[in-house]
């Protein structure tokens, strides 16, 4: 909350003036409560990011099964919770940007097997949570490397986040086509943050261009976009490894 207050205060003296609202995005109640704030207080949705995300630290003494169960909870399952929470009040022409990074790029996980698995452009939400949740007992077991997830939390997790961007895009296209809502992922960059330890290379200002593209200008749809707001082939190399 009182980071969430001295940033409402910064762009206050900035001219601008948000509102700010408490949400525990890993809690459902939290997430209902901001839901019923939204609809009660502005009806609907034009813009949603879903920016929300924790990352482990490469020093980090947690065993990876519980860095594994936290990271998905928060990056992967949260993101979800929110989206199905929140796209119901989604108004016509909408734009939905989920926060990604390079790390979120398909060609990230090892095993060819999981990636076809994550890449298959008929996989459903459902089918897309039982991989996440196996993935996280594999970690538990001390088999995620063995079974082809690499040694990253982080990485599956975004992985995770983009793959459901797709499946969400699949969703309304085909159930809601005259909507015209669009559904987007965004690697911002590698910005300097709390998450990066203030090593990034980007300003924040420069890894908000991106997102901001894609909220306010972007035409297309169900699309992986770089920190220079060009498309990426999702299933192919990526341009650089910020």
């Amino acid at each position: 909350v009182g980071r969430g207050e001295a940033a409402v205060n910064k762009l206050k003296e900035l001219g601008f003036n948000p509102l700010f609202h408490q949400l525990d995005v890993t809690d459902q109640s939290s997430v209902d409560k901001f839901k019923e704030y939204i609809k009660s207080k502005h009806e609907g949705i034009d813009i949603l990011v879903n920016n929300a995300a924790i990352a482990f630290k490469n020093n980090a003494t947690e065993p990876f099964g519980q860095q594994a169960e936290e990271t998905i909870k928060v990056n992967y399952f949260a993101t979800l919770r929110v989206s199905e929470a929140l796209f119901p009040l989604l108004r016509n022409n909408a734009k939905v940007v989920n926060i990604s990074s390079s790390s979120g790029h398909l060609s990230r996980i090892p095993s060819e097997d999981l990636r076809a698995k994550l890449g298959d452009s008929t996989l459903t939400i459902p089918d897309l949570n039982k991989l996440m949740e196996k993935f996280v007992k594999d970690a538990k077991d001390d088999k995620a490397y063995s079974e082809g997830w690499g040694r990253s939390a982080y990485v599956v997790s975004k992985v995770g986040v983009s793959a459901l961007t797709f499946a969400q895009q699949r969703l309304f296209d085909n159930e809601q086509p005259n909507r015209n809502i669009a559904v987007n992922v965004v690697h911002p960059g590698y910005v300097v943050t709390d998450m990066t330890s203030q090593t990034g290379h980007l300003t924040t200002e420069e890894g908000a261009k991106a997102p901001l593209y894609l909220a306010l200008e972007a035409d297309f749809k169900g699309k992986y976009v770089w920190y220079d707001s060009q498309i990426v082939d999702w299933y192919g190399t990526t341009p650089s490894q910020y």
